[in-house]
């Protein structure tokens, strides 16, 4: 299994409609077939300067392909993430 997780800030101003609408819109992502366990998360902690997290599950690197070359994905980055995300950090995560 693989954790793909990203923490990351947007270039909207925090509580604006177009926060929420990227927030909201962000659910397509759970849609892609192989992806589990997804969440949107409020990053809290005070060591930390990002403001957002995604984290969802796959089951093997086959399924991470598969999510990573998804039109929905695809048209997501390039129409959303790109011009909307300020900054962000991914990682990728197996058990030991």
């Amino acid at each position: 299994m693989i954790r793909h997780t990203v923490v990351f800030t947007l270039k909207h101003p925090s509580g604006s409609p177009e926060e929420a609408a990227f927030l909201r819109d962000a659910k397509i992502l759970a849609a892609i077939p192989g992806v589990e366990n997804f969440e949107r998360l409020r990053q809290v902690s005070p060591k930390a300067d990002y403001a957002f997290g995604f984290s969802m599950e796959l089951a093997d690197q086959a399924a991470y392909d598969f999510y990573n070359a998804h039109a929905d994905h695809v048209a997501f980055v390039r129409d959303r993430w790109l011009p909307e995300v300020a900054r962000f950090q991914e990682i990728d995560y197996v058990a030991l």
